[in-house]
């Protein structure tokens, strides 16, 4: 039996800023967030606060200062090395519906010399296609630091390197998804961070109204970036429905809606064949639905680097076309 009260542990007061009931919680500021998430990185906080600030800021769904906190937490405990990178391409959902024809639309701008850094955190869920499930079919680099980075990203200009391998305390909240049963907020957050301050930070978000936020955080952290509704979570344009742009450039906002680019809907595959991805970027078969995503895909991301629109669709079918046809 205590006699003595204990002393709260430090990080109690956001669990009870995020928890105090419907009427005492509340959104926590820049600077909280910032805070709490320093603690978490720092490993100063026990594993029953953890779960528990991560399920109730799930909960209440977090907004674009926290986001911003969070990202300037990580990045001062890792400033970005001196790597030049076009594209900071997160992918971080995995595919489901189609394939990962985002794939292909980052290997023809690579190859067209656009520099890009793909990142993911893991095969996280059952029945999904991830990134890292399919390097070595696509023939991308599997980097596991920064200097592989550096080194795959000046030969080849692409490179995909594991959320463990940069922040492996984010990883370790990733991969308590099958544990707590539900997808924390690090899934959003990894999306953000752009660890290599890239040019450009390309995001998709597929829950309705959370791609404002995210261009908002974006915005409060003065990056350059644009946020979409990607098909299945991932950055690729579905062409069979309209694509809204968020962006934010130099501060300001910016907004865009991209038509459908198929009259009709296309059926969605009784099974993703990974193989389709190499027999269509071969050249040794057709797919109207993968070609039109990838073509879209691409000029999403020469939209990030300064193309407009029409520009873009023009620049990217020209890159495709003249990709190196093997893998």
């Amino acid at each position: 039996m205590n006699l003595v009260t204990p002393p709260e542990h430090p990080f109690a007061q956001f669990v009870r800023i995020l928890g105090k009931g419907k009427r005492g919680a509340r959104n926590m500021t820049r600077e909280e967030a910032r805070e709490s998430m320093g603690m978490l990185l720092d490993g100063a906080v026990e594993d029953t606060q953890l779960g528990a600030f991560l399920m109730l800021l799930r909960h209440k769904e977090e907004n674009a200062e926290e986001l911003a906190g969070f990202t300037e937490a990580f990045r001062q405990r890792n400033p970005a090395p001196e790597i030049a990178v076009d594209l900071d391409w997160p992918t971080y959902a995995g595919k489901k519906r189609h394939l990962p024809w985002y794939l292909l639309a980052a290997r023809a701008l690579a190859d067209s010399g656009v520099r890009i850094l793909l990142h993911g955190g893991g095969a996280h869920t059952a029945g999904r296609l991830y990134s890292e499930q399919l390097l070595d079919l696509l023939d991308i680099p599997l980097c596991m630091d920064w200097t592989e980075v550096a080194e795959a990203l000046d030969e080849r200009r692409l490179a995909f390197i594991p959320l463990s391998a940069w922040a492996p305390q984010f990883q370790r909240m990733i991969d308590l998804r099958n544990t707590l049963g539900l997808r924390s907020p690090i899934h959003s957050l990894a999306r953000i961070l752009n660890p290599l301050q890239a040019r450009c930070g390309l995001q998709s978000i597929f829950h309705p109204g959370y791609q404002a936020v995210h261009r908002e955080a974006s915005q409060l952290l003065g990056d350059h970036a644009i946020v979409i509704k990607g098909e299945g979570g991932e950055i690729e344009v579905n062409p069979d429905g309209t694509c809204h742009l968020y962006g934010t450039t130099t501060g300001k906002a910016w907004d865009e809606e991209w038509p459908a680019l198929s009259p009709q809907r296309h059926v969605k595959p009784e099974r993703l064949d990974a193989a389709q991805l190499v027999t269509v970027w071969n050249g040794e078969a057709e797919d109207h639905y993968g070609r039109l995503a990838v073509i879209s895909t691409m000029a999403l991301a020469l939209r990030g680097l300064g193309y407009e629109r029409e520009q873009a669709f023009e620049e990217a079918q020209r890159r495709w076309d003249i990709r190196k046809r093997s893998v």
